[in-house]
């Protein structure tokens, strides 16, 4: 087991190997071992630990994956309980056994690494819970953002801030897709279907187009920048499918740039607010340049002020650079005999529900080409407490329509002239709605 050492400069620490055990070892998992194999002298000269990995729990222990076959075996629950085991990595994903597996690390006084945004998402806060009580480390800085440092800044460099807002791209398969749906006009299924054959999208992309794989990152999120508990299923979810090239072709137009965005703020001086769904950003807002698969979190604090944290936040090699960076802090505290910064969670803070938070909105709208139209839509409009910033009329005959962006207003209000424009007789079909990150808040 790890003991304390002390030193006064990189190279003088007592030799200190730490045993690192694996749960799982797929894409994220077998780079991080090599990354550790492979790197070992170099995390050595830089931080004085000799990390070795020393066993792997596989499904199929017998399969070739280039490693010394001595390390692997099918019984994860005797990794978490080999007593030579100094730092479990959890890479397996799932919440069952994985939570189980997790919680008697924890509990034996072994530090956890893990990438797995769901487990932090739905069972976080009753692990922290097992990591205070043993004092040990509970860390996941490769749950949110890959390779993009987030964890740390958040919970360290900005202990001392009061966070009021963070915005994100958090997810690199619909950023991917939007961005090509923008710069060469082609359809979401044609699209999705390219993302697939270059690995960019699962064969069942569900987790990234409907939004749940950034709710997940934005529940984590929000509860490290607000101090409380949010669990995932507390995240109003909206996915891209609905998303269409007429409507990325009109936000270009009117200055605006559509992007899935993961949205957590004080929604009032108590309670917060986290969202995920896309929305119009305007086209010189930092976030609107994010291209491709590229991630990116726009953290705006009282006394720092604006911030962009921007980076690859998927794929095996990014993900496991920020796995390994966990296990090198988790040795380092071990050996050390301290552990790392305290979690806030004071869960003081509702989620406050989505019909009460206020939006501007992008409403384009198919209809009859008669006299009189506009003025019934704009008198629905009226009649809910909502007024309107642009109106634009375009087509003739069967193409006709009418796009709209409101001054801010309430989502309950939205909602209910929503149902009573889709009744009324000139109107067609209410063919999109966007929310609208408005030019005040870029």
């Amino acid at each position: 087991m790890a003991v304390p050492f002390s030193s006064s400069w990189p190279g003088d620490e007592l030799e200190q190997q730490v045993r690192v055990g694996f749960l799982g070892c797929g894409t994220v998992g077998a780079e991080a071992v090599r990354i550790l194999v492979e790197r070992a002298e170099a995390i050595h000269r830089y931080t004085g630990i000799d990390l070795a990995v020393a066993a792997i729990a596989v499904r199929d222990p017998a399969r070739d994956r280039g490693l010394d076959p001595a390390l692997f075996t099918a019984d994860a629950k005797a990794v978490v309980e080999d007593p030579d085991i100094d730092v479990v990595v959890e890479v397996m994903g799932g919440l069952e056994p994985t939570e189980e597996l997790v919680a008697a690390a924890l509990e034996s006084g072994k530090p956890v690494v893990t990438a797995n945004k769901e487990l932090i998402a739905k069972r976080g806060g009753s692990l922290l819970d097992v990591a205070e009580r043993a004092n040990v480390d509970l860390l996941f800085e490769a749950a949110v953002g890959g390779g993009i440092p987030l964890i740390r800044p958040i919970t360290e460099s900005l202990a001392g801030e009061d966070i009021r807002r963070v915005i994100g791209i958090v997810n690199g398969t619909t950023n991917y897709i939007l961005t090509r749906m923008t710069e060469e006009g082609g359809s979401f299924d044609e699209i999705l279907a390219d993302a697939q054959h270059l690995g960019y999208a699962e064969a069942d992309p569900s987790a990234d187009v409907d939004g749940h794989d950034a709710a997940q990152k934005a529940a984590i999120l929000a509860s490290l920048a607000f101090g409380t508990h949010v669990h995932a299923d507390d995240v109003h979810t909206e996915g891209i499918r609905a998303v269409r090239g007429r409507d990325i072709g009109m936000a270009s137009r009117l200055g605006y740039v559509v992007k899935l965005l993961a949205v957590c703020e004080f929604a009032d001086a108590d309670a917060v607010s986290v969202r995920v769904h896309p929305a119009m950003l305007p086209a010189t807002h930092p976030l609107a340049g994010v291209r491709l698969s590229m991630n990116a979190v726009f953290v705006e604090g009282v006394s720092a002020g604006e911030q962009m944290f921007y980076g690859a936040g998927a794929g095996g090699g990014p993900t496991a650079i920020a796995v390994v960076g966990d296990v090198v802090d988790a040795a380092r505290n071990l050996v050390q005999g301290a552990r790392g910064p305290h979690v806030a969670r004071a869960e003081v803070h509702p989620v406050t529900d989505m019909m009460s938070i206020s939006n501007e909105f992008y409403v384009r709208l198919e209809v009859m080409d008669e006299p009189g139209v506009l003025a019934t839509i704009a008198g629905v409009f009226g009649g809910h407490g909502i007024s309107i910033k642009t109106v634009i009329q375009e087509g003739r005959e069967a193409d006709a329509e009418i796009v709209l962006i409101t001054h801010p207003c309430e989502e309950a209000a939205m909602q209910a002239t929503l149902r009573e424009l889709r009744g009324l007789e000139p109107v067609e079909e209410v063919a999109a709605v966007l929310r609208v990150l408005g030019e005040d808040e870029g």
